[in-house]
Order: C-alpha cells, then structure tokens, then sequence
C-alpha cells in the first residue's frame, strides 16, 4: 500500500521557526535599506533648495533671502495674516503653519506660501520642499538658521546675522538649511555664548539628520551624545550640556565663532 507523506507537526514547527529568525535578521537590514534611500532623497532636496538660495543671492547682488518666516512682519507671519503674497523671505507664513495641516485648504494655503517665497522662481518643485519622513499634513520640513538672514534677537559678540553671502568667510563651514522637526515658526536658533540648545536638536532621520551649507553641498550628521536625542529633554532652551559635542559642532556650523 502507498502511504501518504505530509509534514509532521515538529517539522513545521522547525520551518516556521527558521523563516521567523530569517525575517528578524532581514527586517532591521530592509528598515535601514529604506532609511537611508530616505535619507538620500532629503539630501538631494537641500541641495537643491541650498542652490536656489544661492542662485538668489547671484541675482541680487549677494543679498541673502530672508529666513525668520513666522515672526518677519515681512514673510507674512501671525502678526501680518496671510492676506496677500509678501514675497520678501525664502517662503511666505500660512495661517495655520506648514505642519499637521488636516484639510485641503489649509495644505493648498501652505503650498501657495511657498510659491509666494523667493526662492520658488529657482525651484518649482513643491516635492522638493519636504522629508519622505515627514507625517502626514505636513507639506515643508526644512528650516535655515539664523545666522543666514534669520532672527536677529540674540545677544553675545559671537552673533553674526549675515545679510550678504559675500560675508560668509568659510561657506563649506557655514551652515544654511536644516531638515527640521516640526518647523518651527522662525528661522532655527543656537545659543552662541552658553553650551545649551534653543531650539530642539533636529533629529528626523534615525539618530541623526541632514544639512546643508554655504558651498552647496549637504550632509547626514549622526549625533554622538545621548542628551541630543533624549526624548524627555525640555529644549525651550534646555538646560546647560556641558561638552556636548554635537552642541558644539551645531553652534561652530551656525555661527563660526563660540564665545564661552
């Protein structure tokens, strides 16, 4: 007689055990994989938007965009409702911010902010303007820092608000974009003269994130101190982190000089 064959319960137990440690060991490496094509695309994005800045300037005499674009009377900001296009910073401020924006309106109203901006005539690609790993609702995530043309309120010698790229003495150092999270109203600020952050380390891409500079390139940082990516840490400012070596090397890329 022929005797059937089929699997015996032990032996489909071994198999599904192989294929769950096969998939424990894949998943982290096909996460990874999808990071960094992630990280390469916003890469890709502030350079692009670094060369408009830049084309910006070389068409208007060395002048910087203006990049404090929630608190400028000039970008259109809460004090100046969005009513008509201002057009006098990189983008303009919509009502409700660019981010965690749930109806069609207020997304179409964050998209007309951009392309009022300066910098739209010189990158007319509203992808170009955000992360794949931004959250739904969100239609910008990069920033520029202060130093370039931004807010202009803090104190200390080490404070340069440049206003002319020509002023810029070292653009491979000088930092310009951020991928930041969530945008925050203004341009991004560091202190200068005290080891603390003012506003949140940027921390959209694994443990680290991406920027840009003067020069036109752009770079992932992967930040090395466990106080930057604590995710308990008040950072409105934070309190004061001594020898944090990513504090420092954000504040070297922002304002050049430290004065403490």
């Amino acid at each position: 007689m022929n005797k059937l064959r089929a699997f015996t319960l032990i032996e489909l137990l071994v198999v599904i055990a192989i294929i769950a440690l096969l998939m424990s060991i894949l998943m982290p490496a096909l996460r990874n994989a999808k990071e960094q094509g992630k990280r390469v695309v916003c890469l890709s994005n502030l350079k692009h938007l670094t060369l408009a800045w830049i084309m910006y300037a070389d068409n208007n005499d060395n002048k910087i965009t203006g990049s404090n674009i929630g608190y400028s009377p000039e970008c259109c900001g809460p004090s100046n409702p969005f009513t008509n296009p201002c057009g006098k910073c990189w983008v303009d401020w919509p009502t409700n911010g660019f981010t965690n924006l749930t109806t069609p309106d207020e997304i179409q109203e964050a998209q007309k902010a951009i392309e009022n901006g300066q910098l739209w005539q010189y990158c007319e690609n509203i992808k170009l303007y955000k992360c794949l790993n931004s959250e739904r609702g969100d239609v910008m995530t990069y920033a520029i820092v202060d130093s370039m043309n931004g807010w202009g309120g803090w104190g200390g010698d080490c404070i340069e608000i440049i206003k002319n790229r020509m002023r810029i003495r070292r653009p491979g150092a000088k930092m310009v974009f951020l991928c930041e999270n969530p945008v925050s109203r203004g341009s991004w600020g560091i202190e200068c003269d005290m080891e603390r952050w003012f506003d949140a380390p940027p921390i959209r891409h694994g443990k680290g994130n991406t920027f840009s500079f003067a020069d036109g390139r752009s770079e992932y940082w992967k930040w090395k101190d466990g106080r930057t990516i604590d995710p308990d840490m008040d950072y409105w400012p934070s309190p004061i982190q001594e020898d944090n070596e990513d504090l420092h090397r954000m504040q070297r890329a922002v304002w050049e000089y430290l004065d403490y």
